[in-house]
């Protein structure tokens, strides 16, 4: 007997195409995908309602609704990654010097405090220049996914009329976060960011994961083999996408697929899947999750994933 169909949300990327195209369907379940063009709408549309069957999810949304009580696992299908030494941006008219000059500043957030984005780049500003984050005053410009959080008190929202990209004009913001701005003078703050990445990576192994896949807890309790079944098509989406990077095989490559050659040419798979070839970037993010007041208890790294995929690796 085969088993429902699912109400699914994924980004068209390559290593998605062949299951949304449905040359690829997991065994035994059928997937109708369902078209949201601004994906975050689709994170909290998720985490507030379930709404999808199968969704694509920020992983450090993810995270946080876990510990508040949302009910949905994730597979360790993890389609994202990205460094994101670049996401950290100034107004080079009035130069941040150095990192660490962001200390008892205001530093400007797109959207919301939890953003995996945000995460990373606030990770790599406290790992690798030494910035107490606890005297950064952070400012997102919306709320969260995750309407239960709260955040720590040196998290304060953008005033209502106000903007980030005028904050940064204007000398009230230092730097912001995770924002495209169409302006020669705003600058990422991290020179020659994508080589830093990179330098990143090779140097201890870092390499931000970004989303994963969440399905509702109702299904895999009813099915007890959709776990299994939908991690091996999107891995045999990811592998079919793979061979076709190597072969250059691409009709046009975007900034994601030029990474992932990039980290081929290093001799390392760009987007692994399964818990023990991320546990790395896992712990790293959860450690970051914690110290920035996203979570306020270590939880178990493999009880974060559903049963029959925690061995699963591709």
């Amino acid at each position: 007997m085969s088993g429902p169909v699912l109400r699914t949300v994924t980004r068209l990327q390559g290593n998605n195409a062949p299951l949304i195209d449905g040359d690829i369907q997991p065994d035994g379940f059928a997937l109708e995908f369902v078209e949201i063009p601004v994906l975050v709408q689709a994170f909290r549309r998720m985490v507030r309602s379930l709404e999808f069957d199968v969704c694509e999810m920020a992983l450090t949304t993810y995270l946080c609704a876990r510990e508040h009580g949302v009910r949905f696992t994730a597979l360790p299908i993890f389609l994202v990654r990205a460094f994101h030494h670049g996401a950290i941006v100034h107004d080079t008219r009035a130069p941040v010097g150095h990192p660490r000059e962001l200390e008892g500043r205001r530093v400007g957030v797109n959207r919301g405090y939890t953003v995996t984005t945000g995460v990373w780049a606030r990770g790599v500003l406290q790992d690798e220049y030494g910035v107490d984050l606890g005297k950064v005053t952070w400012v997102p410009s919306g709320d969260e996914h995750v309407a239960s959080y709260v955040p720590p008190r040196n998290v304060e929202p953008l005033a209502p009329g106000h903007t980030i990209e005028a904050g940064l004009r204007e000398g009230a913001l230092a730097a912001a976060i995770n924002i495209a701005i169409d302006d020669p003078d705003i600058q990422p703050l991290i020179p020659k960011p994508l080589e830093a990445g990179l330098a990143a990576f090779s140097e201890r192994g870092h390499y931000p994961i970004n989303h994963c896949i969440v399905v509702r807890d109702e299904l895999l309790g009813a099915y007890p083999t959709l776990a299994a079944a939908l991690f091996e098509g999107f891995a045999e989406a990811k592998r079919r996408y793979l061979a076709h990077l190597a072969a250059h095989n691409l009709v046009q490559a975007g900034t994601s697929d030029r990474l992932h050659q990039r980290i081929q040419a290093l001799g390392a798979d760009p987007l692994p899947y399964g818990i023990e070839p991320n546990r790395r970037a896992l712990e790293e993010l959860i450690g970051h999750a914690l110290t920035q007041g996203i979570l306020a208890r270590r939880p178990a790294l493999e009880e974060l994933f559903a049963p029959g995929t925690r061995d699963l690796v591709a």
